[in-house]
Parts: structure tokens; C-alpha cells; sequence
């Protein structure tokens, strides 16, 4: 029989490859092939089975997945966002945790615990939810939590502000630390009354036979393999069930035998070969192995905790800059209020000195802005009416009102927080290689260990079966694939909060690495190099007896109100400056790439370039092209008007080039990266720009099909293409090319096109991103090699290989203590990218 059902809760192909085999391993089932794009899984079974079998499996196995008949799966999909709008439990963090090596992509789990693949403890979230709200309790009651102050309903006394309870990872790094020390304290004793016997004259031996020494070892050790480090027996059996093979499985194993081994021995010792025994006709033991092993992995999972907290530091102080109050004017009052109280709308005021606390703009009065937080520029940058302001922002020295426009999680620094965050957890597809290795790297270091003990004891020296035992089990401990899983997503997770704290906003890891082989970079010119703040610098009539100066602005002011394009507002802008009183515009419409058309006064308008005319079918003289041409090589925009098809008056627009775009492109083609501008302006704007730029490369009157041409053209010569624009006719060239940068001043349409997000909206932001790019993937590349080479040395040594020839042994204590060091020391080094500068 085949059936086919829906799956909910998959988010990627680890999750596809999980429910497929945990499917496949129900007893009836010949088959099961489950699809990710389309949630579904078709399974082949001797005899019909009940679909809840099928749940009951999925339930057991951790609840993530859930399996329905196609078309009810929209009543998961309600229970699903019901536990969604469920509060967040209170803390620094948001509830939501993620596997620090992303085994399962970017799937994410609603409580603390631990991988169920690679059995690490997962890592909480970071957003400004927790950090912005505030609570308040009573002393006396303290199950009286309430969202604002107030008294208190039981006792009447006043409530007070809650201490924020400690985020996961700072719970989870205190609960090692105290199973640490439990396994230190009892550890330490087991390890003198083992390493006494090598004494030749044992001290011990006079106050009790080694035998009851062993009992004592025996009872020292419950603690230690019971209690401090019975998680990783845990993760180990569960690794073993559903053949996610890991670290664990290999402590698991390892430690495991050792200690069975030692009870076996103690009350069995009549069934050992003579290899396995002392003098005094006892068992060697390994209580002490056993349990300094443990203790040693413990000690780095506590220092892998420890380690973890500062990888998403960079989120942590983005979080320092939310404040959590504001103050809110009302009818001319001003009143403090928490920050989650404040609505789309609200006037508030910014004394000088705090942090802004939503975005909006400035409505009354001037200040400056410290933006470093955001921008990475460090000099404040003056503010007046109706500019923009971020949430997180400090003011300055003055007083100002501002109007919210973005709360809550549309601000910019929420924004940033949620892609840094995404980010983190994308993966690189670098990281490829490591998941190849890592998904037979168990296996074949069990069977290593197998072939260990097997040839000790054909071919070692006397004891033999001690020597095989003890490599055996030195090969298990040493051999550490976490040091590869984590190689990638650390780097990669310093890497994009790195960026993010120099404005530097990255959409995934995948950015990242393709942002390091970018030989070309196509730049736009108006809001990429230039500042993309246009203004009016003439208005001119052709015919000055049938239209004057000031009607002809009258008709580009009105046609373009109801325009969205930068060059459309400066018109308005400007019209408005010179007193011109709008007309109504009818019949509006844009023509991407050319112009806008309109009826104003009953009058037929078109304006726009020179294609615009000939879409009008309005003839430009030559007359009319020399006036232009004589703006245009200054490096002016000129706008045509045709009123009834017959071009009758221009506008000429400047826009200066930012102070940043020469210095930028110059370092840019340092690095041995190709840079054109292409633009929608007419070749002498575009001449005039270039040289400025010293740019030899450089295309005019590009619509948004030929950037996209020209992306596609410079791919198949066999470029690596990033494109850098800031508004919506860049959109599609961002989406189609290697890596696209879009301004953060630009419009959202470039922004979600893009995988590289400038906050300051230059080009030195390119030069920044190239910079961190090759600073990851180098970062990635050491870790991998890292990895890579303490296995591959450490496996053969464990196992024996230096004997013959130096007669060196590896003590499986040593190998636990340099696995338990090898991922720290993965993620100590990406860590270090922390302190590098990326802006030159």
C-alpha cells in the first residue's frame, strides 16, 4: 500500500532526511521518500498502518514534526500559531533557541535543551522584545507580575521594577560550571588513590588492600558518571537510537566500556585473562580514566559555553542600545512611558544626551546624532526638521520633538538585530564539506578503535589486551567532529555581528562567501555614488512667449506630486519654495526608465529624457539638445517637458557625488575588482561623473532590462558579479547578480533584493564588506584545516602509531583533555575576529 501525507515542522534538509528515516524505521513500512518543497511524505507499507502510528512515532522522537492527511493540516497550522502568541518566558533572550552548529539549518526550538542531532546545548536568541519591556512586581508577592507600576492587589504595596531573570546561556554556563566542580571534588580523590599504585612503595596499600581501594574509586565516581556528566550518556544513547551520530556516541562509547569494565572487573575478576591483572590478582580499573575523561569533557563544555556567550556579543551591545523608556507630549505635556506603549503617530521628546527610542522624524527643533552604533562612522551627523532619526541612536547637545514613524519590530535596529540573527544561523556553503566528513566521521572512528584493540592484542607487547583496551579507547575520546561542525557557523556568526556593528548588514553566510570572489562590481550612479539628494538648479522654457519659467515649473512641480523618484520629490521640493500652487494630475502614469505622464490643467504632460520624448512622439531640436548637452557635461540631470507633444521646457537636477565614492572605488580597484557605473542618465551626465571617478568603465541610458542584460553578459564571460544600487529599477540586477548590495538609504524593494545591506548607504560600505568577507572565509579556512589536521593526527597516535618507533603512548586523560580543547580552540579563533578592523 502507498499513501501519501502532509508533514508539518520541516524547515530543512536535515529535517527532510530525520522524518524520512525515522519513518522508514517503523516496522511495516518497506519505504518512506519525504519532500521538502512540498511538506509531504509518501510512504509504502505492507499492510495499512494507522496514521497514529505514524504520530505517535514522530511524538516520541520530540514532538517537532507532526503528520496529517492532505488538507488537515491547517489545524496544526492553528494550534501552531496558537503556541506562537503563547508569552515568552521572562529573561534576556526570546524563547527561541537554536543548535550552535546548525545541524538542521535554520530550525529553531521553543525551550532550552539539547541538539537532537549533535546533542550540543542549544543557544538562545537575542531580540529587543525582552530587553525593551519592562515589568514590575511586589516584594511581598512576588507571583504578582503586572506590565506598568502600580499597587500591589494583595497587599496594596507598591510594585517594583523586575529583575530581568538570567538569559539561557548564562543559566545553562552556571548549571556546567556547578556540575563541573561536583565532578572536580569528586574526581581529584579517585585520581590519587589512582596514581598512589605507581608509587613503589604505596602508602595506601598499608591502611587497605588495593581491592577496597577500588571500592572506594567505585563509590566515588556514582557522582561524577550519574550525576555531573549523565548527559552525555544521555546524548550519547540518544545519538545511538536515532543514528545521529556524534561527539557523544564516541564519549559515550569510550567512557561507558571503561567503566563497566571496572564494575565487571570488581566483582568478576575470576573471568579475566591473565593480561588484565595486578600483582595482588585484581582487575586493573579505570574509574579513574573514566572519570577525569569526563571531567575534562565537562570542563569544555564549560568553557564552550563561556565561549558561546561572546560570539553574539555583537548582538548584545546592539541590544544596549534600546531604550526602554520615552518621553511621550500629550496636549503639551510630557509624560515618561515605556517603549512598548508607544504607537505609529506619538510626538516624543529627545533631551540631549539619550538614546532615540523609535525611528521617525525630527518635527521641531535641530540637534546632532551619533550614529556610530549603526553606521560605523564615528562623527555625529546634523539633524533638522523633517529628517530622519534610528532607534538607538544618541543626541546630541540640543532638545528636539520627533514623530514616530516605525515601533517595535519595524525599527531599524530591530530590523538589524532579526537579519543579524538570521544570519547567524544561515549556512555557508563552504560548510558542505565539513557536514560530508562529519555525517562517516563516527563510524569509521569506531571501527578504528575496533581494529585498535584487534591488532594490540595479535601484535602488542604483553599485557596486550591492556594496551589494545586503553588505545582503543584513547582513539574514541580523541577523535572530535564538533571541532568541524562548529569550524563554519562561529566564524560566520562573529563574522556577521563583526558587520553589523560597521553598518555592515549581512542576509546569510552564503553573502559572505561569495562576497570574498567577486572580481566585478557594477555600481548605479544616483544614490550609490551620488549623494541621492537631488535639488533644482534651473527651470527653463524653450518658448518663453507661449509658457514663462514659472509655468513651466508649475506644471513639473504639479505633474510630479505624484511621483515617488527622488528627482520627482526635488521638484516638488522646489516648487514648493517658490510659492507654486499645485494643479491636480490626472491620468498619471510612470514609464520605468524613461519619464512620467500626466494631464494637469487639461493640459497632455510628459516628462523625462530623451527617450521619454520619443515614447511621446515629441521632437527635441538641436537647439534644445546644445542647451542641454551644455548641463549635462557638468554632470547635470535634464528633464524634458513636453505640454500636448511639443517639448516646451527643461529642468536641470544636481546631485553631488559623495565625498566617500572616489577614495572607495580607488581602494576597490586596489583589490583588483573591476568597477562599472551604469546608469538610466544620458551619456554626457554620466562622462562628466566618470571622469571625476577616474572610471574608464561606464554605461548611459540603461533601463532596468539592460542592467540586467549587462549582469547576465558579464556572468557568462565567467565574472563573479556584485551589483550595488539603491532604488526599485535596481531590483532586478540585485537579484540576479552573484551578490547584491543595496543602499541602506534606498527604497525596501533594492533592500529585500539584496544580500548585503549598507546602512550609510556609501560605497566605503563595499570596501568594508570585501574586507570582512575575506577575513571570514580566511577565519573558516583555518578552522577547517584546524579540524581537519587534529583528527587526522590525533586518531593514528591514540591508536598507537609513534609505539614502534618512539614507544610514545597516548593517555587517554590526554586525549580528552585536547578534545575537549579542540573546539574551544575553533572558536577561540574565530573570536579573534572580533578585534580585526575592516574598513581599510
Amino acid at each position: 500500500m502507498k499513501h501519501t501525507y502532509h508533514i508539518h515542522g520541516m524547515t530543512c534538509k536535515g529535517c527532510q532526511n530525520h522524518v524520512e528515516k525515522t519513518l522508514s524505521n517503523i516496522e511495516g513500512v518497506t519505504s518512506a521518500s519525504v519532500n521538502l518543497e512540498k511538506a509531504e511524505a509518501t510512504i509504502e507499507m505492507e499492510s495499512h498502518i494507522p496514521i497514529e502510528t505514524f504520530q505517535k512515532v514522530l511524538n516520541d522522537d520530540g514532538g517537532t514534526y507532526s503528520i496529517h492527511k492532505p488538507g488537515e493540516h491547517h489545524h496544526k497550522d492553528d494550534s501552531a500559531s496558537a503556541k506562537a502568541k503563547k508569552p515568552q518566558p521572562k529573561g534576556k533572550g526570546t524563547g527561541t533557541f537554536y543548535c550552535p552548529m546548525h545541524c538542521e539549518g535554520d530550525k529553531t526550538y521553543d525551550k532550552p535543551g539539547d541538539c537532537p542531532v549533535c546533542g550540543m546545548d542549544l543557544v538562545e536568541e537575542q531580540n529587543l522584545t525582552a530587553t525593551t519591556s519592562e515589568q514590575w512586581t511586589c516584594p511581598m508577592h512576588p507571583e504578582v507580575v503586572k506590565d506598568g507600576p502600580g499597587d500591589c492587589p494583595i497587599c496594596g504595596m507598591d510594585l517594583v521594577p523586575m529583575e530581568p531573570d538570567l538569559s539561557a546561556e548564562e543559566k545553562t554556563y552556571k548549571k556546567l560550571l556547578k556540575k563541573f566542580w561536583i565532578a572536580v571534588s569528586f574526581t581529584l580523590p579517585i585520581f590519587f588513590i589512582a596514581m598512589s599504585e605507581m608509587l613503589s612503595d604505596n602508602p595506601l596499600e598499608s591502611i587497605l588492600e588495593i581491592k577496597y581501594w577500588n571500592w572506594i574509586q567505585f563509590v566515588l565516581s556514582l557522582p561524577v558518571v550519574f550525576y555531573a556528566t549523565w548527559m552525555f550518556f544521555e546524548r550519547a544513547y540518544r545519538s545511538i537510537v536515532t543514528w545521529n551520530l556524534n561527539m557523544f556516541t564516541l564519549i559515550g562509547i569510550g567512557t561507558g566500556v571503561a567503566w563497566v569494565f571496572s564494575v565487571f572487573g570488581m566483582l568478576f575478576p575470576q573471568l579475566f585473562p591473565q593480561d588484565f591483572l595486578t600483582e595482588s590478582g585484581t582487575v586493573f580499573v579505570y574509574f579513574e580514566a573514566t572519570t577525569v575523561i569526563l571531567t575534562l569533557v565537562l570542563l569544555g563544555q564549560v568553557l564552550e559555553a563561556l565561549a558561546h556567550s561572546k560570539t553574539n556579543s555583537a548582538v548584545k551591545e546592539l541590544l544596549k542600545l534600546a531604550p526602554n523608556k520615552a518621553i511621550k507630549v500629550v496636549d503639551g505635556n510630557e509624560e515618561e512611558v515605556s517603549i512598548d506603549q508607544i504607537e505609529k503617530g506619538d510626538i516624543l521628546r529627545v533631551k540631549p544626551g539619550d538614546k532615540i527610542p523609535v525611528d521617525g522624524k525630527i518635527t521641531e527643533g535641530e540637534t546632532t546624532v551619533d550614529e556610530s552604533m549603526i553606521s560605523g562612522e564615528p562623527i555625529p551627523v546634523n539633524k533638522s526638521v523633517d529628517d530622519k532619526v534610528s532607534s538607538g541612536t544618541i543626541n546630541g547637545n540640543q532638545s528636539f520633538l520627533m514623530e514616530a514613524e516605525k515601533v517595535g519590530s519595524d525599527t531599524l535596529l530591530s530590523q538589524i538585530i532579526k537579519m543579524v540573527n538570521d544570519a547567524s544561523r544561515s549556512r555557508a556553503p563552504i560548510q558542505k564539506l565539513a557536514d560530508t566528513v562529519s555525517g562517516y566521521f563516527v563510524p569509521i572512528v569506531i571501527f578504528i578503535a575496533v581494529i585498535t584493540f584487534i591488532v594490540w592484542a595479535i601484535w602488542g607487547p604483553e599485557p596486550a589486551y591492556v594496551y589494545g583496551f586503553v588505545n582503543a579507547i584513547a582513539v574514541l575520546i580523541i577523535a572530535c567532529p564538533c571541532a568541524l561542525g562548529l569550524a563554519t557557523p562561529m566564524s560566520v556568526m562573529v563574522g556577521v555581528g563583526k558587520g553589523a556593528q560597521n553598518g555592515v548588514l549581512i542576509k546569510n553566510a552564503e553573502a559572505l562567501e561569495k562576497m570574498d570572489k567577486v572580481d566585478t562590481l557594477i555600481v548605479d550612479k544616483t544614490g550609490t555614488i551620488t549623494e541621492g539628494k537631488p535639488t533644482v538648479e534651473k527651470v527653463g522654457s524653450f518658448d518663453d512667449k507661449q509658457f514663462s519659467e514659472s509655468e513651466i515649473l508649475h506644471f513639473i512641480a504639479s505633474l510630479n506630486s505624484s511621483s515617488e523618484h527622488p528627482l520627482a520629490e526635488a521638484t516638488v521640493k522646489y516648487g514648493k519654495q517658490q510659492n507654486v500652487e499645485l494643479s491636480k494630475t490626472e491620468n498619471f502614469s510612470a514609464i520605468t526608465g524613461k519619464g512620467v505622464e500626466g494631464t494637469v490643467d487639461g493640459k497632455k504632460l510628459d516628462l523625462g529624457n530623451g527617450r521619454m520624448m520619443e515614447y511621446a512622439k515629441a521632437t527635441i531640436s538641436s537647439a534644445m539638445k546644445d542647451e542641454a548637452q551644455s548641463f549635462q557635461k557638468q554632470g547635470k540631470t535634464v528633464s524634458y517637458l513636453a505640454i500636448d507633444g511639443k517639448v516646451s521646457g527643461y529642468v536641470v537636477i544636481g546631485d553631488k557625488i559623495k565625498k566617500t565614492s572616489a577614495k572607495a572605488i580607488k581602494e576597490l580597484q586596489d583589490k583588483g575588482i573591476a568597477v562599472i557605473m551604469l546608469t538610466g542618465d544620458n551619456h554626457d551626465t554620466a562622462q562628466a561623473v566618470a571622469s571625476e571617478l577616474n572610471l574608464a568603465d561606464f554605461k548611459a541610458s540603461m533601463l532596468p532590462e539592460n542592467k540586467l542584460q549587462e549582469v547576465e553578459k558579464l556572468q557568462n564571460e565567467g565574472k563573479v558579479v556584485a551589483m550595488a544600487g539603491d532604488g526599485i529599477n535596481d531590483a532586478p540586477a540585485l537579484a540576479k547578480s552573484n551578490v547584491g548590495i543595496a543602499m541602506g538609504t534606498g527604497t525596501d524593494v533594492a533592500i529585500e533584493s539584496a544580500m548585503i545591506t549598507l546602512v550609510k548607504g556609501d560605497l566605503h560600505g563595499i570596501v568594508k564588506a570585501k574586507n570582512l568577507s575575506h577575513m571570514v572565509m580566511r577565519n573558516i579556512k583555518q578552522n577547517l584545516f584546524f579540524a581537519f589536521i587534529y583528527n587526522t593526527l590525533g586518531v593514528p597516535i591514540a591508536a598507537g602509531v609513534l609505539f614502534p618507533f618512539f614507544g610514545l603512548l597516548l593517555s587517554p586523560m590526554i586525549a580528552a583533555l585536547a578534545m575537549s580543547f579542540s573546539s574551544v580552540s575553533v572558536i577561540t579563533n574565530a573570536l579573534r575576529l572580533r578585534t580585526k578592523k575592516i574598513d581599510s
